[in-house]
């Protein structure tokens, strides 16, 4: 089994570097041209994608759409469980906001964010049940930057830590009880379109 975990395309929040969160911010049209590609070079390559699922928050979901309909394969359920963290009262601040506001440390107060803990415990849960339900599929799974990232350290600890770029793909191949990373952050197809 082989899951291809995709950050959105990107959004006008992603280009003024505010936090998004559960704030459902759409796609702008560069992020939906990062889709295209991102289908493009998923329908030139070797791996075969029978599934694809998505965040229930817009800018997952229309990714996930664009792609689903480039290799033509079904668009699952959108799954609560990989939506983006809660950033409470922290959504739709840039950086500089956020730290006139709160100071440096912001992120170690408590502004109604979800923890590390909680994404990690939600993220891990929707791997395994994902794995018990589709042991022999391969499934795109089309979520955001904050979430991934703690699934990264909730499956690898320490050893993977580079920001995640908007469109990249990460492909994990299932062994018995592991996860084993083929592929991480790669943007490829977005690099090679850039003139």
């Amino acid at each position: 089994m082989l899951i291809g975990l995709i950050r959105h395309g990107l959004t006008d929040w992603n280009a003024e570097g505010r936090i998004q969160g559960q704030s459902d911010i759409p796609l702008n049209d560069e992020g939906r041209r990062q889709a295209e590609m991102l289908g493009d070079r998923l329908l030139q390559e070797t791996y075969r994608w029978d599934y694809c699922i998505t965040s229930s928050l817009s800018r997952a979901a229309e990714t996930g759409r664009i792609i689903a309909a480039k290799l033509g394969i079904p668009l699952l359920e959108p799954d609560e469980r990989i939506r983006e963290r809660a950033y409470g009262q922290v959504e739709g601040m840039t950086s500089m906001q956020r730290e006139e506001k709160w100071g440096k440390d912001w992120n170690l107060l408590s502004l109604g964010q979800e923890t590390d803990e909680q994404l990690q415990v939600r993220a891990l849960a929707f791997m395994e049940e994902i794995a018990a339900r589709y042991p022999e599929k391969n499934i795109l799974v089309i979520s955001h930057g904050g979430f991934l990232a703690q699934l990264y350290i909730a499956l690898y600890k320490d050893k993977y830590s580079e920001r995640l770029g908007n469109l990249s793909l990460t492909i994990l191949e299932k062994k018995e009880k592991e996860w084993n990373p083929l592929l991480y952050n790669c943007t490829r197809h977005i690099l090679q379109n850039q003139h």
